[in-house]
């Protein structure tokens, strides 16, 4: 039976350098299979307005090995697609007028349009375009800083981001077209990042790193403000959310960044970590950072781990939904479309994350995959269902 008639009990996952679907008890697991000349690298990066799945794929990496991060890999030329999941087909876009080898899709826009980074010279900047390519249209400016972290509102009518830039990392909400902005949040010392919609559009949730003294951005809170950056709050205290997610073994490690996500019913879902919890990978601030990762192995400096909460933005209420464990890291949370059930990812210090799935309470948690090669799995994402034509949340 086709996937793309199940999208709420089917979710993607990355393992092995490939994109997986695999459906909510764990069976049915099958690579995407896509391919196209040249084409090193494959992963998700969206659904568009027809349910098709956005993909972003990159040539041979000219960032390594040796070479600053950050002078190279805008270097290296990518493709963007369009992939059919029922009729297996795959469809190039932004091809034309294309302004420079590296484009990374951002956000789905609604009326066929996108929008991309784009990056000619350092730090990049983002365009509002077409799906393929044409009528591209500056949204953010060349010497702005590097956006991205996008999220759009309920209605399709606004676009949250935060923003790179020489003042720090801030929080900023504006029109589709980039106008009528408004500064949620800025101050320095703070990295704010990830901002996302409540489902009533009334909110946005994003995290605080105190990034001076965390170099590695390995600790954040988590705050919520309204659109227009009034009523912000802090929800956790003591930069208690686990943000950069490292893990792995001395051969096989991963990461990137978490972000706090909203429920159905207008929660919030994070992983917060033991009191005096510390990674088993350290951040080396010293030396420069040529693979964007720019850690020791240092597992017997490892203690505590992190547990999945959901939090009330109300009360500022907190519900562990699995157990606080030494040795045990759940991270990377999302629920499913229809509010019933949690996938997540559970890694042992030291050791490589597997997929777990939860109902929304916490209960009937299981181990569903481990992956398909020896890095195990990451980035888990539900594929979606058309929108309900009314949602709660914060209000």
């Amino acid at each position: 039976m086709p996937v793309g008639g199940h999208g709420p009990k089917h979710l993607f996952f990355t393992s092995s350098g490939k994109t997986c679907v695999i459906d909510s008890t764990g069976q049915n697991v099958h690579e995407l299979e896509v391919s196209a000349p040249g084409q090193m690298t494959w992963q998700p990066a969206g659904f568009l307005e027809d349910g098709r799945v956005l993909l972003l794929s990159m040539e041979a990496r000219r960032d390594g090995p040796g070479r600053p991060f950050d002078e190279y890999y805008h270097q290296t030329p990518t493709h963007v697609w369009a992939y059919d999941l029922d009729r297996k087909s795959l469809q190039e876009l932004a091809t034309r007028d294309r302004l420079a080898p590296f484009y990374a899709p951002q956000l789905v826009l609604q009326g066929g349009r996108i929008l991309m980074q784009v990056i000619r010279t350092r730090p990049g900047q983002t365009f509002n375009m077409r799906l393929d390519g044409s009528d591209a249209r500056e949204f953010t400016g060349p010497d702005e800083g590097l956006p991205y972290g996008y999220s759009l509102s309920p209605d399709g009518q606004r676009v949250a981001f935060h923003l790179a830039s020489r003042e720090g990392y801030q929080i900023w909400t504006c029109d589709t077209r980039g106008g009528n902005r408004v500064k949620v949040a800025a101050q320095p010392g703070h990295l704010y990042f990830g901002p996302s919609w409540s489902p009533d559009g009334q909110w946005l949730v994003f995290q605080d790193c105190h990034a001076p003294v965390d170099p590695g951005h390995d600790w954040s809170d988590v705050c919520v403000c309204r659109p227009d950056g009034t009523g912000f709050r802090m929800l956790t205290e003591g930069q208690s959310m686990w943000f950069a997610a490292t893990y792995g073994t001395a051969s096989h490690r991963g990461g990137g960044s978490n972000v706090p996500v909203w429920t159905q019913d207008g929660h919030i879902l994070v992983p917060l970590r033991i009191p005096g919890s510390r990674v088993p990978w350290e951040y080396q601030s010293q030396r420069p950072d040529t693979d964007h990762f720019n850690r020791d192995f240092k597992p017997d400096q490892a203690r505590g781990g992190t547990a999945i909460a959901r939090i009330d933005p109300q009360t500022g209420s907190i519900v562990f939904l699995t157990p606080r464990a030494e040795g045990v890291w759940d991270f990377r949370c999302t629920e499913s479309p229809d509010g019933h059930r949690i996938a997540f990812c559970r890694a042992e210090t030291g050791g490589v994350p597997r997929l777990w799935m939860m109902d929304r309470k916490g209960r009937h948690s299981r181990e569903i995959h481990a992956g398909i090669g020896p890095g195990g799995l990451d980035h888990p994402r539900w594929l979606p269902r058309k929108p309900a034509s009314s949602q709660s949340g914060y209000r």
